[in-house]
Parts: C-alpha cells; structure tokens; sequence
C-alpha cells in the first residue's frame, strides 16, 4: 500500500535545491511529482515520490547533507494541525507524547517510539518502506525536522545527549555534529534521538492548555487515516477536485504509480475512478451552487465537465432536479442514490480515464 505525506514536506525544497545548483521543477519532473503540490501544503503525495527526490537531488549536486538542508530550514508549521497540537502542550514529555502519538497524520509510514528511565528518554524512528531499511536522505530529513520541532520549543541552546544513524558514516561528519549539537553514533541498530529524562520536565511558556484540548478533539477527528486503494484515491481525489485537475493521472502522480495500477486496485476493491469522482462532484457541486454568483460553466470546468449542458444533465440524473430547481429550493424528497455509477456522467473529461 502507497504511504502518503503532506506535501508541505516539500515547502523548503525548491530554495534548497537551488542553492546546491539544481533546477527544483527539473527535479521533480523526474521524478513524476506534481509541481502543484508546491503551492499547495494539504495535498497528498506518495513518500516513495519524496525519497526518490531525496536521494537523486542529493546525487546530482553531491550535497551529501541533502536532507539535513531541508529539516534545518523546517519546524512545527511543516506539520500542519499536528505542529499545532504539539506547540500547544504544557511539557516537552507532552510535546514529544503528541509527536508520537500523532504524527502518521502527517507522514502515513512515520512512527515514533518513546521509551524513558530514569535519567534519559530515547525516541525511536521507524519508517516504514519496501526496503528493509528508508534510504538516507529521508532519515536525516525526518530525525533532523524532529530535532528542529524539539530545539524550537527549548530554545536554541538545547542539544540531545547523543543522535544515533543506522547507515555508515558520510564524508564529512562534522556537518553532522554540527548539526545536531550533540555525539553522532553511526552504524547504530536504529535511527534515535535519546535526550535527559530532566527535559521532558521542562515547561513550554507559550502553551495554552484550554487550547491543546480542543486541537485534540479535532485532531483526534482526523486520527483515522485511509487504508485501502479505495479509501486513498478518494483522499486524493478530495483534495484535487477544488482545483479544477482532477484526472487519474494526476491522482496517479500523487501516489507514484500509474493509472492502470490505480485502476486495477480499485477493481480489487469493487469500484473505480468513475465511481469515486462522481461521488466527490456529487458533494463539491452542492457547495458551488449554492454559492451567491457563482457561475454554472466556471463550475463544470472546475468538476471536470466538458460543458455545462454536460454537468446539467448529470446533476439531473443525480439528483433528479435540475440545477435550477434546486437553487430556488424545488427538490426531490430523496436525491437519488448513484453512487457507484459515475461512468454515467457522459461527456465529463475524465471518462475515457476511467474507462
């Protein structure tokens, strides 16, 4: 199954390939990323996408550091709600708890593990990949953004006690000690940031305890990640559709495959591409017409439609009204039930796709 990431991961990427001479867009195409995702910090994309980046930019500027680059200019607004729920918590123990519990919202393949005794704290770093181990870009990337989110909230002057990295030392450890401020063990059995016990006591005077309780309940809405095909092309599918670019090879670029794998998973899961869209234009479209000036033909180019006769017609047999009708408020008792039949929106563009 894809693992997907915020794209905000991405937010400092083009300023850094740049500095170690490379052409981000370039980059990217090579990797068949959305450049899309650049402006937009929510969507979706597939982690093995983001570690083929890593890796390759990495290798064509022999910037060794690639990815420690990226965590040093990052931080909790990278996170998105996550960040916000942690920079709101009373300790650094209950800051780092939030990380751990909540990060998988961010980065569906990242697990922290969070283990303490007495006098020190070790958290654990899983990412989860087809390899046995992530490649090492995305671990720095990773560890480092952690060690920036926990630097920020102490204050520039704190270091951990020591950063452990599976993989063999690199040229130039110093950049690593430098870094991290603190011993850097490699060859190690895991990818760790171990602290004092003492920190995790340490207060964060900006929090708001009222705050953090509410930023929980709404987090805690959004802690049920998507699972299956079905479920992830759909996460997808949701995010694009505002846009007005919404096709299955675009979907197909966010979770790094290509349509026919999307097709036939979904296949597996008993619907399609058709299917889902439909279903996603069938609650997009209620918001749209019902907004004050909004004009038909800019809404079917945005669902996707070829024309708006074409939206109007699959808004009937949708809904079993007419989009008028259901602007002045005429409407059936029961809209009709055709979810699942999207291939009879006739003339939408993304038809063939699905076919």
């Amino acid at each position: 199954m894809t693992d997907l990431i915020r794209s905000a991961g991405l937010a400092y990427y083009p300023e850094v390939a740049r500095s170690v001479g490379l052409d981000p867009k370039q980059m990217m195409r090579k990797v068949r990323l959305p450049l899309a995702c650049l402006e937009k910090p929510d969507v979706r994309i597939a982690v093995a996408g983001l570690r083929r980046l890593l890796e390759m930019s990495a290798e064509a500027s022999g910037a060794e550091d690639f990815g420690l680059r990226l965590a040093e200019l990052g931080g909790l607004t990278n996170l998105g709600p996550v960040g916000l729920i942690v920079r709101e918590q009373a300790t650094i123990g209950d800051a780092i708890e939030a990380l751990s519990r909540f990060i998988h919202i961010h980065h569906d393949g990242m697990r922290l593990d969070v283990t303490r005794d007495k006098k020190i704290v070790t958290i654990t770093m899983h990412l989860r990949g087809r390899r046995p181990r992530a490649p090492r870009q995305s671990i720095d990337m990773a560890l480092g953004s952690v060690h920036r989110i926990i630097q920020s909230l102490f204050g520039s002057d704190w270091r951990p006690l020591e950063v452990h990295l599976h993989y063999p030392p690199p040229r130039d450890r110093k950049r690593y000690r430098e870094f991290f401020g603190c011993p850097v063990t490699f060859n190690a059995e895991t990818d760790a940031i171990v602290l004092s016990a003492h920190d995790m006591e340490r207060r964060i005077p900006s929090a708001h305890p009222l705050v953090a309780s509410y930023l929980r309940k709404r987090i805690e809405a959004l802690d049920t990640r998507p699972a299956s095909w079905d479920e992830k092309v759909d996460e997808v599918v949701r995010s694009l559709l505002p846009g007005g670019q919404c096709t299955v090879e675009r979907v197909a670029e966010h979770l790094a495959c290509t349509r026919r794998t999307i097709h036939r998973h979904l296949a597996e899961c008993g619907t399609s591409f058709s299917a889902i869209v439909d279903a996603q234009r069938a609650d997009l479209v209620i918001q749209l017409i019902e907004e004050p000036g909004r004009q038909l033909s800019a809404i079917a180019e945005q669902l996707g439609f070829s024309a708006q006769s074409a939206m109007a017609r699959w808004f009937r047999h949708r809904f079993g009204c007419s989009i008028t009708d259901w602007r002045k408020g005429v409407r059936p008792e029961m809209p009709r039930a055709v979810a699942g039949n999207g291939a009879q929106a006739t003339n939408a563009r993304s038809a063939p796709q699905a076919a």
